[in-house]
């Protein structure tokens, strides 16, 4: 449950996000993370709580359009920020991108699906931008969106479950804008 207010303590402080195009207000202890004061204060769940230590991807927000692990990050270095979860991507993002998911069977648990979807929304974001990668073979050329440069793009969120090959092949078809996934 949500637990919002107004009366900071010693070591709180009051901040304000932009969620998923709504703001919100909520009082946080200053070593809270953004994945803490999303869950705990806001009742946000799309982003998970998975190693807490930023090495799964579970928790992958898009903080200001650019791709985090929301449980690195503390909340009151970041007040007045606009944050994108999973659930504001399938509210008013690129519906394709999480259509793609299902119908290529991008996930197994689904638990690191949110995480996987909005640092996908970070890589073509990126590639749009003409950043290059680890596997960028040419820096003065834009990057191709190679299978490679998918999987090093996206080497920061792990499954468990492992369908990478098939979200491989769903961001593959996002880019390409085929249809169906074979």
């Amino acid at each position: 449950m949500a637990h919002e207010s107004d009366s900071p303590g010693e070591h709180e402080h009051t901040i304000t996000l932009r969620v998923d195009g709504r703001e919100r207000r909520c009082t946080v202890d200053v070593r809270t993370t953004i994945l803490d004061a999303l869950r705990d204060r806001l009742g946000i769940y799309s982003p998970k709580k998975g190693c807490d230590h930023g090495q799964c991807g579970a928790c992958t927000v898009l903080l200001d359009s650019r791709r985090i692990v929301s449980c690195l990050s503390l909340a009151v270095a970041h007040d007045g920020a606009d944050v994108v979860t999973a659930a504001g991507i399938a509210d008013d993002g690129p519906s394709h991108l999480p259509q793609a998911f299902v119908e290529c069977d991008a996930f197994q648990c689904g638990y690191c699906t949110p995480g996987q979807i909005c640092s996908a929304v970070g890589m073509f974001d990126e590639m749009a931008k003409g950043a290059p990668s680890h596997v960028t073979a040419d820096l003065t050329q834009d990057p191709e969106l190679t299978d490679d440069e998918i999987r090093e793009r996206m080497s920061g969120n792990l499954c468990r479950c492992a369908a990478y090959p098939n979200i491989v092949e769903a961001l593959r078809h996002v880019a390409s804008g085929e249809g169906h996934c074979s």
